[in-house]
């Protein structure tokens, strides 16, 4: 198993002979042996040590080799603008929610891309995930380039807040606290080294107004106000990629005209508010999909009525405005025949989480000890959320998600995670292919140019170092 740092001095002793640290930097001394197996006691001890110091000293230390090694965190505007001017088509860029298991989720799926000359996986996480997966955004962002160092990546790392969501209900009540919330998610992804942000607003959609533009109006002011925040917060000379929503998923399917009063609303808000700054460079659809799936009665998920002449129509009017195009939520439990449809009709960007939280629990080396435990746990602090009519297997289907967080040392220490991990790479292999995204490196490197940015030692790893 990794090792777990507990201390400044145990931490240094942990990266000696593969690394150390010099002045204010970190120097790489062994490259092969810090991506083989100190990075993974770097990735273990900042998920699980109970001392802050050496958490943030750890923290540190993955930034900094992940600027050494190549594996950047970038923003995907310069390709989603490319996209725009049609410069490049023909895939669908795959967003992957990493509830469990992130560091070697992260390296997997790279491992995966790197054989296949992938050029961009997004690695996402949304603001309800960061609570019941127990992940911060400087957690989450850790893991991942812990995993893209792990995996040899040499490239962007696309690291995406998703559904950073207004809650309808606090809105009502406050909306100056909600929107605050929302701020102050945007300031720490971005401080954590997200370039991605995905701003969900379309809660507050209002579809007893009278035309539109009423309907759509606080979403593009909020989307609008949030872009303006992101874009004066960023300082090292790359534009955040942000992404708007017309559509909640799970309700009535999005319309070319609820996308035009969105954007026009939008574009008219951010220029008053910031003129000349970028605005979103995709928008989130609904096109017949649940987050999730819906869960049958005796187990299994429902079969979804997909419009992909939906997706195509409201991406060409995307496109039209600037944008890379239209979005996809809640893909993962769809049925695998489908997924080369999003490529043909230009879908931008898909997103998926479930599947893959499915196919962990689901596989048949799952430990059954643990998932009795997990469904358990389900039981005795989830059953608040049983809804009325619901089935024992559907009621844990909706609810396990939520043990993820307690549950988060066992599941990357999992001795069976190896064959597990097998079945997730090959999983994403198959839908790197009908998504057409093996062979797009070199539009990647085209338009992203990721940016080194250099973070200050803490203190207190300084004067341990230097002692």
């Amino acid at each position: 198993m990794p090792h777990v740092a507990t201390s400044l001095a145990d931490l240094l002793a942990t990266i000696a002979g593969a690394a150390h640290v010099e002045g204010d930097r970190l120097v790489i001394d062994d490259e092969a042996r810090f991506r083989s197996d100190t990075i993974r006691d770097l990735a273990w001890t900042a998920a699980f040590t109970e001392d802050e110091p050496t958490a943030e000293a750890t923290r540190w230390m993955v930034w900094e080799a992940s600027q050494a090694l190549g594996a950047l965190s970038a923003s995907i505007q310069g390709l989603y603008e490319a996209r725009s001017r049609r410069e490049v088509s023909g895939f669908t860029i795959p967003a992957v929610n990493l509830r469990a298991q992130t560091f070697d989720m992260a390296r997997t799926f790279l491992s995966v891309a790197k054989e296949k000359q992938v050029g961009a996986v997004i690695f996402e996480l949304a603001r309800s995930e960061q609570t019941y997966t127990f992940q911060r955004p400087q957690d989450y962002a850790t893991s991942v380039l812990a995993g893209a160092i792990a995996a040899g990546w040499v490239g962007p790392v696309f690291i995406q807040g998703d559904h950073y969501q207004f809650n309808a209900k606090k809105y009502a009540a406050d909306p100056e606290a909600m929107t605050e919330e929302i701020r102050r998610a945007c300031r720490l992804a971005i401080e954590a080294g997200y370039r991605n942000i995905d701003i969900d607003s379309s809660t507050l959609v209002d579809l007893s107004q009278p035309n539109l533009d009423l309907e759509q109006r606080e979403n593009y002011t909020r989307a609008a106000e949030l872009t303006a925040l992101i874009r004066s917060l960023e300082t090292d000379g790359v534009t955040v990629s942000v992404g708007g929503e017309i559509g909640e998923v799970g309700k009535a399917n999005s319309t070319v005209e609820e996308l035009r009063a969105y954007l026009d609303g939008y574009n008219s808000v951010l220029q008053r508010l910031a003129p000349g700054a970028k605005g979103v460079s995709k928008v989130s659809v609904q096109t017949g999909t649940s987050h999730g799936g819906i869960p049958l009665p005796g187990g299994g998920v429902a079969e979804v009525k997909l419009d992909f002449e939906v997706l195509r129509a409201l991406g060409e009017v995307a496109r039209s405005y600037g944008l890379a195009g239209a979005v996809q939520h809640g893909a993962s439990t769809l049925p695998d025949e489908l997924f080369h449809h999003f490529p043909t009709v230009e879908t931008a960007e898909i997103h998926l989480a479930t599947g893959f939280q499915n196919a962990l629990y689901d596989h048949p080396a799952f430990p059954k000890a643990l998932m009795d435990e997990i469904n358990e746990w389900c039981r005795q602090n989830a059953g608040n959320e049983r809804k009325e009519g619901q089935t024992e297997e559907q009621f844990l289907y909706t609810t396990r998600k939520k043990a993820i967080g307690p549950f988060k040392r066992q599941l990357w220490d999992l001795e069976t995670k190896d064959e597990i991990l097998a079945s997730q790479g090959a999983k994403m292999a198959f839908l790197f292919d009908q998504l057409r995204v093996p062979g797009t490196v070199d539009a990647v490197a085209k338009y992203v140019a990721p940016v080194k940015v250099a973070r200050p030692i803490p203190e207190p790893l300084k004067a341990a170092a230097a002692g």
